[in-house]
């Protein structure tokens, strides 16, 4: 069997759907791989497949990968090692946002906190800001940046 005839008869993810009620599986997934394009993957209970999807696309918790053979693998985001930032106003949230975002740094902001991924460096630069910073473990789910929708690595200035 030729490498081509290999590739195409083996089980393969080849779109994504907001929502579908027929659910065979999930796949839990934590943000780093929940960008991709073409990776070899397993469910949770067990299910190889191949996601081959046209272009790199964000995966989101809840989503769900269709796979050739009709059945459904539900994303599900992983838990994470995280830190929340907690400020004293809107305005020290807004200025922590700032000196997040100064750094690059993917974060989720909310309207009483500011997730992020832990770091002892950037939690003790938060504290230094005023922040209360606590570490837990949750799914992260960061925005998109200015420069598009989903991430935006490599944008320029």
């Amino acid at each position: 069997m030729s490498e081509t005839t290999h590739r195409q008869d083996r089980l393969r993810a080849v779109s994504v759907q907001a929502d579908m009620d027929t659910i065979f599986d999930t796949i839990t997934l934590a943000y780093d791989d929940r960008f991709r394009r073409r990776i070899a993957l397993v469910s949770d209970n067990g299910l190889s497949f191949l996601l081959d999807l046209n272009q790199t696309t964000e995966l989101s918790d809840g989503d769900v990968l269709c796979l050739t053979d009709g059945r459904n693998i539900r994303v599900v985001s992983a838990a994470e090692d995280l830190m929340e930032a907690v400020a004293d106003d809107p305005l020290h949230l807004t200025r922590t946002a700032w000196h997040i975002g100064n750094r690059h740094l993917p974060c989720e902001i909310l309207t009483d906190k500011i997730v992020l991924r832990w770091d002892h460096v950037i939690a003790e630069m938060l504290e230094k800001q005023g922040c209360l910073v606590s570490r837990v473990s949750a799914p992260f789910n960061p925005g998109g940046g200015a420069y598009g929708n989903g991430r935006t690595h490599g944008h320029t200035h």
